[in-house]
């Protein structure tokens, strides 16, 4: 197997499609990646990621813990209906559309953890070929200098530019070897001396090389000591590289300052998410607004603000280090990639908690309806070695409807609550929720007419 004839042949095909569709490398690393990752937003979205919860039509939103709570509390009222009709001597029967799949009622709301993979999958192709790029338009800008220089020397001998081109083709001059090869090919076929000069401009890519071509070109029809004058540009071309270097270095704090930035975000959010916004959520509830403000996902709305301040400031680095938006795409995948890592590990792990949550006082308690509970309901929240859990911030729901606070545990681990049951007569379940652990108690309302 001739891996280097099939590769040669893999070569020209794409140098053919290349010349007679004008295909360029953006296509690529830009156009497929974008491709692929419009394609996994749009099957996640079909195959039911969300970005908030199930909402249905007959109430709210059911996350996978609402749709399980909701189930657990349809349960409970079957079992307390069905305990109530038997002890009349009734029958009850549970019809179909009495029965709720936590299956069906649920969705995986889970839609921006998938953007952030489609949004890396979108840029990192395009930024690693953009740097790749630049990185090798460094070297040939090097190249070319030295080129300038053996040239010079050459002139000195008093060998003619095209002569010297030609020669010059046939040792290695790095980065730019075929570039002069391609030129020198050029000259010997017909081309004129400025023709192949900017074909070689063209190659390189460079606006820095296209500059002291024009001056390699207007040199050699102009005469005179070209020879001193392609030395002086040399000294010239490898002074400005040099000088663009130093630029580089100095500007590299700013990309140090902006990560920094990302990281000190990143932990004052930790420190909000963890200390602060639950002494705000127990305490200060009723000042800031009232029971709403329990309901707010802060660390989803931490983690959109984290990803995009990544997104836009990789962004900005690009622009201010290096001149363009388009060398910021690799800052931003980085950026994005630890912001990322950082946030579900620190973050978004804080509600990811095991614990034990027990009613311990004020379960199946009877009143009537718009009217508080006679004795509080009393839970007792545990780790998962059975250690009382002092202030620990505990949301607290009812269900079908009512009103109740919620409110952070005391010393020994116990958080008291006083709920307010709707006005239909039934059974509604009390949910205390810790991370992903919770605990219920039932209350028994009475109508007016009992």
């Amino acid at each position: 197997m001739n891996i280097a004839l099939y590769r040669m042949t893999l070569e020209r095909y794409l140098k053919i499609l290349t010349l007679r569709y004008d295909l360029k490398r953006e296509y690529f690393t830009i156009g497929i990646p974008l491709f692929i990752a419009l394609l996994i937003v749009a099957v996640a979205l079909l195959t039911g990621h969300t970005f908030f919860p199930y909402e249905s039509e007959s109430g709210p939103a059911l996350s996978d813990e609402a749709a399980a709570k909701q189930a657990a509390y349809e349960s409970l009222v079957s079992e307390m209906e069905a305990a109530e009709a038997a002890e009349r001597g009734e029958v009850v029967e549970k019809t179909q559309d009495e029965e709720v799949s936590v299956e069906e009622a649920t969705s995986k709301d889970d839609m921006d953890h998938i953007l952030v993979y489609a949004a890396l999958i979108a840029i990192i192709p395009y930024s690693i070929d953009v740097f790749l790029k630049k990185k090798q338009l460094k070297k040939r800008e090097v190249a070319f200098s030295e080129f300038l220089y053996k040239l010079s020397e050459l002139m000195r001998g008093g060998i003619d530019p095209v002569k010297g081109v030609v020669s010059l083709s046939r040792t290695n001059l790095g980065a730019i070897t075929r570039d002069v090869q391609d030129a020198a090919s050029a000259m010997v076929i017909g081309y004129s001396f400025e023709d192949s000069m900017h074909r070689m401009s063209d190659s390189i890519g460079s606006k820095l090389v296209s500059k002291y071509i024009d001056i390699v070109i207007q040199a050699a029809y102009t005469g005179g000591n070209v020879a001193d004058l392609l030395f002086r540009t040399s000294e010239d071309m490898r002074a400005v590289i040099g000088i663009e270097r130093e630029k580089e270095a100095n500007l590299k704090q700013y990309i140090i300052i902006f990560y920094l930035a990302q990281g000190i975000i990143i932990m004052l959010t930790y420190i909000l998410s963890t200390s602060l916004l639950p002494m705000i959520q127990g305490v200060g509830m009723e000042m800031l607004g009232g029971n709403g403000l329990s309901d707010i996902d802060f660390n989803r709305g931490f983690f959109h603000m984290i990803i995009l301040n990544a997104l836009f400031g990789g962004l900005i680095i690009g622009q201010i280090t290096e001149g363009e938006i388009k060398h910021g795409f690799k800052h931003s995948a980085i950026l994005i990639s630890l912001s990322y890592v950082a946030v579900v590990s620190l973050l978004l792990s804080t509600v990811g908690g095991v614990y034990t949550i027990t009613a311990v006082s004020g379960d199946s308690q009877e009143v009537f309806g718009g009217l508080p509970v006679p004795e509080p309901i009393i839970f007792n929240v545990t780790d998962s070695d059975g250690n009382p859990m002092p202030d620990t911030f505990v949301q607290v729901s009812i269900s079908p409807s009512g009103t109740v606070t919620s409110s952070m545990t005391e010393d020994d681990g116990t958080v008291s609550i006083v709920p307010i049951a709707g006005l239909e007569p039934g059974t509604y379940l009390v949910t205390a929720t810790v991370s992903e652990s919770k605990g219920t108690a039932s209350i028994i309302v009475k109508g007016y007419d009992d």
